[in-house]
């Protein structure tokens, strides 16, 4: 398991599909959801989370004029779209560049994994009093879901700054829990306990709807309020039960090309099942690909790999193979245009290279892509300056790309999140829609 420089790795923070971690005890007390702001132009959303903070300048936002010390090891190439380059470490990446947009100009003031992390998965500003919830939190309070599946998914989990937050562990992610291009793969959870058999998960249920109806009926005063159909119980039951859920996140229907095509390792068929589970009416899902963290040895972290006399496979061209590979999968079943597609992380890298052949962290300007769902294709937003250090024109905050990402998403950035509290706290502060990226 990769981890950060931080020494923090990946964790559980949901675990969901077996019931027995759900107990009896968690009634959601859930609201009705609120109603939309208007039609979505996306429908969906797969974030590619690139944890650990990417480098612009050996991927998106190549320098090749700079100086020797802050131009990197890498060429630039040309793309689809004239007077556009990328790294050479992204072929794919460059064919579908008509397909894509691509932000050279995001800013932040974080460059601690933590923060930075807060920050571009909420899109608000951390603060120690309040944790924020996560983009695939705010879709799963604001949209019904009337599927067996969950509304947010995670593969194959996710840190605390892509959960729940203070809206509560109802909207947090479920975790798959295991790396979906092992042949023994098995979703985590998604079967009954053993020893537990279909009879006695039933009588489980009926206990838990008496309990729910009680419960209900304390706090509004009728024993005539029965269990509504977003029980948490209920959910967790119907995901276990569910022919369609096994579907969703089996692997081996896909035929052998389709697999190959995606990238037969973790990230490629992690793009695969995150393609399957909105096509099966996911609302988010989440793919974390951690490593990210190059203080040293840039060559061979981002494009070689640790793989003995085969090249070819670092973090990059793994990256370039599963992302190209989906994007250009959902364009041709029909999908892209309701599908929201982000690939990020938390911050870039320094303009210099350390004596380590790597680069630090550096938030001051970084570069991420987005694609499908309303976003305008074939575009770059912004730029950095000569030696990729700074903004030269248009900065983008986190704060900017959430309002937009809400937006796409029909959900209005200004509506009041309540917290258990009761404090109302907006889906979005302080951001600006990026109107460039619009179609």
């Amino acid at each position: 398991m990769f981890q950060r420089c931080d020494g923090i790795g990946r964790r559980d923070v949901l675990r969901v599909g077996g019931l027995g971690a759900l107990g009896i005890s968690l009634f959601s007390g859930r609201q009705p959801r609120p109603a939309l702001a208007g039609a979505p132009r996306a429908k969906a959303c797969i974030l590619l989370w690139l944890d650990g903070g990417p480098s612009h300048l050996e991927t998106l936002d190549v320098k090749p004029d700079a100086p020797s010390e802050v131009r990197g090891p890498f060429r630039p190439i040309p793309t689809r779209v004239t007077g556009t380059f990328v790294s050479e470490v992204l072929p794919n990446t460059a064919k579908i560049t008509d397909k894509i947009a691509i932000i050279r100009s995001m800013t932040s003031p974080f460059g601690e994994h933590g923060l930075a992390n807060e920050y571009l998965l909420s899109g608000h500003q951390p603060t120690p009093v309040l944790h924020y919830p996560s983009y695939g939190s705010v879709v799963a309070k604001m949209r019904d879901n009337a599927s067996d599946l969950p509304a947010y998914v995670a593969i194959p989990d996710v840190d605390a700054p892509a959960g729940h937050g203070f809206l509560g562990s109802e909207f947090g992610p479920f975790a798959i829990g295991g790396d979906p291009s092992k042949i023994d793969f098995r979703v985590r959870d998604l079967d009954f306990y053993p020893g537990v058999n279909s009879h006695r998960m039933q009588r489980r249920r009926d206990m838990v709807a008496q309990l729910e109806r009680f419960q209900r009926a304390a706090d509004f005063g009728s024993l005539t309020v029965d269990r509504g159909p977003d029980s948490r119980f209920e959910q967790a039951y119907r995901m276990v039960t569910s022919p369609q859920t096994k579907r969703a996140f089996d692997l081996s229907a896909e035929p052998q090309d389709v697999r190959a095509k995606y990238g037969l390792g973790f990230f490629g068929q992690s793009c695969l099942m995150a393609r399957r589970l909105i096509e099966s009416g996911v609302a988010f899902v989440t793919v974390n690909f951690t490593g990210w963290d190059t203080h040293d040895s840039l060559v061979l972290r981002l494009k070689d790999g640790y793989s003995g006399a085969k090249v070819g496979v670092g973090l990059a061209p793994t990256f370039d193979h599963g992302f190209a590979s989906l994007v250009e999968d959902l364009a041709d079943r029909g999908m892209l245009d309701h599908t929201l597609v982000i690939a990020m992380g938390e911050f870039g890298r320094t303009p210099k290279l350390n004596t380590r052949d790597g680069r630090d962290h550096w938030p001051r300007v970084f570069s991420l892509v987005m694609a499908g769902g309303g976003v305008h294709p074939g575009i770059v937003v912004g730029a950095s300056d000569a030696i990729g250090e700074s903004p030269a024109d248009r900065p983008v905050t986190p704060s900017d790309l959430a309002y937009t990402i809400y937006y796409l998403l029909g959900i209005d950035p200004a509506f009041e999140l309540h917290t258990s509290d009761g404090r109302p706290v907006p889906v979005n502060q302080g951001g600006q829609l990026v109107k460039e990226l619009l179609a």
